[in-house]
Formats: C-alpha cells, structure tokens, sequence
C-alpha cells in the first residue's frame, strides 16, 4: 500500500517539463525575488514555491521535474495537517515542517496565516543554514503578500 501511495504522490507532483526552471509568470514580483534570492543564498536548495492555505500556487522557482500547482495542492494539505497536529498536542500555532527524505529534504514554514513557503534541498544542505535563511524569507513573503 504505501509504494502504490509513494507512487500516486509522484505522479501528482511530478511531469516532463522542457529544461530550464519552472516559474509562475503572475507571481507577485517581490515574492519571485525572495525564492530567487533564497536558492541563491543557500547551497543545495533546489526549488521553492508559495502556495496559499488552499492550496493555490502563488510563486515557485521549481526544477523542471516538479510540477507547480501539483506540489502546491500537496503542500496545502501536509500544512493543514502540521496545524491540527500542533494545535492538538500543544494547543499553539504551527510555525514548519521538516520532511527527510532518502533523496533530500522537503521544509514548510508558515508565511503569515494565509500562505506558506515549501522549500526542497538535497540531502547533503546544511539544515540550519537553511532554517537561517529561509525563516526570513517566509516572514518576508507574508509582509510582501499583506501589502493591498
């Protein structure tokens, strides 16, 4: 049963998609930057995205191999988990996610209540370099989305 999970999940994040790296073209412009500025800030990051608490697909500077609003959809739903699961055992706010997996890793940080950033690093990324760099990315991304 859970290889044919593993199976279904990477059919739904995962399609051909010609080379190069897979942006929105109506991302917000500020949160484009923060995800450009993130990899670039941080060895081994191989993509990022913003979704919203829905699961909509706000911005993602992504490799060709993950499929952008597949991955958001995704990403939403392990969120809403990550809140229940926080709430229920310690009755707080969920603030990340910390997904390892044989290949790398898969981090969620919240980006304000309505949206978050997921971020893919390879297994060899210095994990705390990662939380230093991409905690305030997620803060950014909320300020840059609060903005009328």
């Amino acid at each position: 049963m859970r290889d044919r999970f593993g199976k279904l999940i990477e059919r739904l994040t995962k399609v051909a998609v010609p080379a190069g790296t897979m942006t929105v073209p109506t991302a917000p412009p500020d949160v484009l930057a923060e995800l450009r500025t993130l990899r670039a800030r941080v060895p081994r990051l191989t993509g990022s995205l913003v979704a919203s608490a829905d699961g909509l697909l706000i911005a993602a500077d992504l490799p060709p191999s993950v499929e952008p609003s597949g991955m958001a959809a995704v990403t939403a739903s392990g969120l809403s988990l990550a809140h229940r699961i926080a709430q229920t055992a310690h009755g707080g706010a969920f603030f990340e996610v910390v997904i390892r997996g044989v290949d790398g890793y898969v981090v969620t940080y919240a980006a304000g209540p309505t949206a978050s950033l997921t971020v893919l690093a390879e297994a060899g990324v210095n994990v705390g370099r990662l939380h230093l760099e991409a905690r305030p990315a997620a803060r950014g991304i909320a300020e840059h989305l609060a903005r009328p």
